[in-house]
Order: C-alpha cells, then sequence, then structure tokens
C-alpha cells in the first residue's frame, strides 16, 4: 500500500520500517523538546499523512520511550483518515515521570505509527442482550 505524507522538515529521515517484521514505523521529533518532572509537551512528529478513508494510524511509544522516564500522556494516539490538511501535524503528548528535565533530541525517533485497516459498525439498538455477564476487571483472576 503506498500511503502520501507531507515532511514539514525535510532535514528529518522519512518513516521507516526498521526490519522486515515491524509492524511499525518510527517517528521522529521535529524539534528539540524538554520536558519538566512531572509536566506533559507535544512534541511534533514532523508528518502530515493521507491515509485511505478505510484506514487510520495508530500512534504507540516505542519500547525505549520509559528508559528515559517518559510515556504518552494519552497511551495510544488514534489518527483518523480525514486529519490530513495542510496544517494537521501529528503530534505526541508526552509525560515525564521522572524527576529529572528530559530533552527529545531534533530528529529523535519517540514513538511508532501502525496503519490499521478499520471496520465501522452498524448500531442496532436492542433492549437485551442475548449472552450473561461475566465481570470486568479481574473477573478471571489476573487481579
Amino acid at each position: 500500500m503506498k500511503i502520501r505524507i507531507r515532511r514539514i522538515d525535510k532535514s528529518i529521515a522519512l518513516p521507516e520500517y526498521k526490519t522486515a517484521g515491524s509492524a511499525g514505523f518510527d517517528l521522529s521529533s521535529r524539534d528539540e523538546v524538554t520536558i519538566p518532572p512531572g509536566g506533559t509537551k507535544f512534541v511534533p512528529l514532523n508528518i502530515i499523512v493521507e491515509l485511505p478513508k478505510t484506514h487510520m494510524l495508530l500512534l504507540a511509544a516505542r519500547s525505549s520511550l520509559p528508559k528515559k522516564g517518559l510515556m504518552l500522556a494519552n497511551g495510544v494516539g488514534i489518527g483518523d483518515s480525514d486529519f490530513c490538511g495542510p496544517d494537521d501535524e501529528y503530534q505526541a503528548m508526552v509525560y515525564n515521570f521522572s524527576d529529572k528535565a528530559v530533552i527529545i533530541e531534533k530528529g529523535e525517533r519517540i514513538g511508532q505509527g501502525i496503519i490499521v485497516n478499520v471496520d465501522r459498525a452498524e448500531f442496532e439498538e436492542a433492549d437485551h442482550v442475548d449472552h450473561p455477564s461475566r465481570g470486568g476487571f479481574g473477573s478471571t483472576g489476573q487481579f
């Protein structure tokens, strides 16, 4: 599948899959960003993406991000297919859970994008469901 992207800063490499088995492609910071202890900052990811209407972009942290004391503030990001206007640069909101300021360098790979096919549901309201309740939040003994 070919996906059209626009880089804001051409000095930063195009996103790429690092291995033949990679599900996600690396996303890099367009700017140097300093995140204070306990703080959050938006990190611009240097791309605008034109996805097919049947797809979305899942934004996840690279596994190395927590080693720096950082995580995505919202866990994962969802990029809709209609988020592709001239100013719709992807960004990651990054939270610093450490007790020291952390610098993300320009060009540093902090996230990964995964392109996912999306089925759209047609919802049908029902007065009841046909299956018994099974619990939740540890009901199978996992907590």
